[in-house]
Order: structure tokens, then C-alpha cells, then sequence
């Protein structure tokens, strides 16, 4: 049966207790990164992996909510390809982090309330208002502003400009994810089916991906595997399962705005945590980000999607 629309306090509550676990993020990797002393995509995928491997485990009891139901296999395939873009999503985004700063690379993968836009105008044709369109130019200006940034004045990062783009194909991943997880719910899928099915699907895509580049997932220090096992807790099980539960309810462009404040806690944790200064253009090219995407959000006309049952 249908559950009734929880109230708006409760959405907002979980929306900010899922922010505030996925600003975590970006800090556990760096601190794996640091544990581990290596670089590198080998190493980013295992950590993707192993995140959504060990979360996927640890919602094993979850796939009795299978029971009892007829979920139709176009609903399962929107699941299925959600999960693969999560996992391009994690693959691209963990990577960057080797190669920009906690900054750049989070204020980038946070665009990605301009991208929801961009898709579902293209895919459902849910054409934006003028105030997401003028959101997308101050979102594009300030990716170049960080761009160039990074490029020019030796920010932090072995590659700013390598990090900069896998982060921005890690936001276009994650807004094509959170709508083909609308769809699937809009399919009658619920939300703890969609869950299980796109998590466990990512793990899967990622599993084998560390192998092509010479990386294994054994040999690491205790901590590493303890900042896996956090990352599949916080991030991941709280932060991107809160995310989920609530595009059932709201838009996932208003969901994409709440996770603008990721940026804010990821970079005072890294400039607490490792004195990571970004630079002034850095911050400024955030600054606009944040605006963009503000402004984007707000004029976009996503409707919130179909009820489903947990």
C-alpha cells in the first residue's frame, strides 16, 4: 500500500544528517590515501569498491524486502543501470582526490543539481526556467575559474587538471543516477529495493577494476581497511541512502542543492585536518559554483516523484 508523504521537517532532518555523513567522504579518503602511501587510480578504484562492497554486505538482510513482491524487470533494469553509474560515479570521483585538491574536486562532483537539469530537459523534456539556465552559466564560469586555478598556480594535486575533469564526470554520473533512480520508483520499485539492487550492482562494476592496474585488495595497514569500513557506514549507508530515500518525496534537483553544503564541511575538515589551503581563486571559483547551482535549483521545474512502498 501507499505510505503517506512524510512531513517536511523529516525530510529536511535526513537531508541534513545524509549531508553531513557524505561531507565526511573526501577526509576518510584522504586519510586511506595517507595510511596506504600510494596514488593513483589502482588504489581510488579499490576503495570504491571495497565501499560499496562492504555496504552491499551489510544490506544482505535487505533483500527480504523482496518478498511478497512483483517489482516489473524495466523498474529492476533502471535499478541495474543506477548502480553502474554509481559506480562511475565513485571510480571518477575517488580518483580526482589523488589528483586535486579535497576543495576543487568537491565543489566540481557538487554540480551536479546543473546536470539534472541539462538531463531531464533532454531526456523528459522538462525544459528549465530562465533561472537555471542563467545557474548553468555561473556553474560552467566557475568550473573554469577553478580550472585555470589549479592549472596556473600549482594548487593542490599532482594533476589539478586530470582531478578537476574526473570529478565533473563523477557529477554527471551521480545526476544521471539519481534519475534513473526516480524512474525506477516511479515504476513502483520501492526505495529498499532500489537500494539493494543499484548498490550491490556498483559493487560488482567496480569489483574487477582495480586488477587492470596492478592494484590488489589485501597487503594494506589496519587503518585502511578501518576507513573503508567508514566509508561504507557514513557516506554511503547514511549519506547516499538519505539522498535516495528522499528523491522519493522531492525533487532531485532539491536533493542535489542539499548536498551543496558538502564542499563547506569537506574543506574545513581538510584545512583543519591538513592544512589544506585552496587558494583564493579556488575559493572564488566555489563561491560561483555554489551560486550556479543555487540559482539552477531553484528555477528548475523537476516534479517529485511517484510514491512507493519501503
Amino acid at each position: 500500500m501507499a505510505i503517506a508523504r512524510p512531513p517536511v521537517w523529516k525530510i529536511a532532518s535526513i537531508l541534513a544528517v545524509g549531508t553531513l555523513a557524505a561531507s565526511t567522504s573526501a577526509i576518510i579518503i584522504r586519510f586511506a590515501f595517507a595510511a596506504a602511501d600510494v596514488q593513483g587510480a589502482g588504489f581510488s578504484l579499490v576503495l570504491a569498491a571495497s565501499r560499496l562492497t562492504v555496504a552491499s554486505l551489510m544490506l544482505l538482510p535487505a533483500w527480504r524486502s523482496f518478498r511478497g513482491t512483483s517489482p516489473t524487470p524495466q523498474a529492476i533494469g533502471f535499478s541495474v543501470a543506477a548502480g553502474l553509474f554509481l559506480a562511475v560515479h565513485f571510480a571518477t570521483w575517488i580518483s580526482s582526490l589523488s589528483y586535486t585538491s579535497v576543495a576543487a574536486s568537491t565543489s566540481l562532483v557538487t554540480t551536479n543539481p546543473i546536470w539534472v537539469a541539462l538531463i531531464s530537459w533532454i531526456w523528459f523534456k522538462e525544459k528549465p526556467a530562465i533561472a537555471t539556465l542563467v545557474g548553468i552559466g555561473f556553474a560552467i564560469t566557475g568550473s573554469l575559474v577553478i580550472t585555470i586555478a589549479d592549472a596556473g598556480t600549482g594548487g593542490t594535486g599532482i594533476n589539478p587538471p586530470l582531478g578537476n575533469a574526473l570529478a565533473l564526470i563523477g557529477s554527471i554520473a551521480v545526476s544521471i543516477h539519481f534519475l534513473l533512480g526516480r524512474q525506477a520508483q516511479r515504476l513502483g520499485l520501492s526505495v529498499t529495493n532500489h537500494i539493494v539492487v543499484t548498490y550491490a550492482t556498483a559493487a560488482l562494476g567496480l569489483l574487477p577494476l582495480p586488477f587492470l592496474f596492478g592494484a590488489s585488495y589485501t597487503s594494506y595497514s589496519s587503518t585502511v581497511y578501518l576507513c573503508i569500513a567508514l566509508m561504507a557506514i557514513f557516506p554511503q549507508l547514511v549519506g547516499h541512502t538519505s539522498f535516495n530515500w528522499a528523491v522519493r518525496w522531492i525533487s532531485p534537483t532539491l536533493v542535489a542543492l542539499t548536498i551543496l553544503a558538502e564542499p563547506v564541511g569537506s574543506g574545513l575538515l581538510a584545512f583543519i585536518l591538513f592544512q589544506e589551503n585552496p587558494g583564493g581563486l579556488v575559493i572564488l571559483g566555489g563561491v560561483i559554483i555554489l551560486m550556479g547551482v543555487a540559482i539552477a535549483a531553484l528555477g528548475a521545474t523537476q516534479q517529485p516523484p511517484s510514491s512507493a512502498e519501503l
